[in-house]
């Protein structure tokens, strides 16, 4: 019991892990995808990811953003930076530095993986994303993990602005 005889209300295990992948985060180098990833299995982090650029290389922090418009079925135009590396691709990276298999794993990050992020973590053997938010360009991602049989979980049914 903590002061005044309330109990303590500690998160869930899905908002803790969310809680690290919002932490990870916080070391993003580009500002328009501060996003970060833990990988998890069985309750014990595997592996922790953050938006970067590759080591060694500049930062768009320092440098700024290396943009690329695309123009999406709809007709919508989207810009997006093609400097960094995703937060997803960088905690399979470091789970792969260090020998660890990610294989009946979870994600958690800030957002919906882009589609090339989903078909890694297909291919890893992920068993379940769980998001805070929807990515903008959310659809083409929760049809392909949805055909790869993989849970797709969001605390928030929102999509993440920029």
């Amino acid at each position: 019991m903590v002061d005044g005889g309330q109990k303590n209300r500690r998160p869930s295990w899905d908002d803790y892990f969310l809680e690290l992948a919002n932490a990870a985060s916080s070391r993003a180098t580009c500002d328009r995808g501060k996003s970060g990833c833990v990988i998890v299995r069985g309750k014990q982090v595997l592996a922790t990811g953050y938006v970067g650029s590759p080591a060694g290389l500049p930062h768009c922090d320092d440098v700024g953003h290396l943009m690329k418009k695309v123009i999406q079925e709809n007709g919508e135009i989207s810009e997006h930076c093609l400097r960094t590396v995703h937060a997803e691709q960088n905690a399979i990276c470091q789970a792969a530095k260090r020998g660890i298999s990610i294989e009946g794993a979870a994600v958690y990050t800030r957002m919906t993986p882009c589609r090339t992020c989903a078909m890694l973590l297909i291919n890893c053997g992920i068993e379940k994303v769980v998001c805070e938010r929807k990515y903008q360009l959310a659809e083409e991602s929760e049809q392909l993990l949805a055909e790869a049989g993989i849970e797709l979980v969001y605390k928030y049914d929102v999509r993440q602005e920029y």
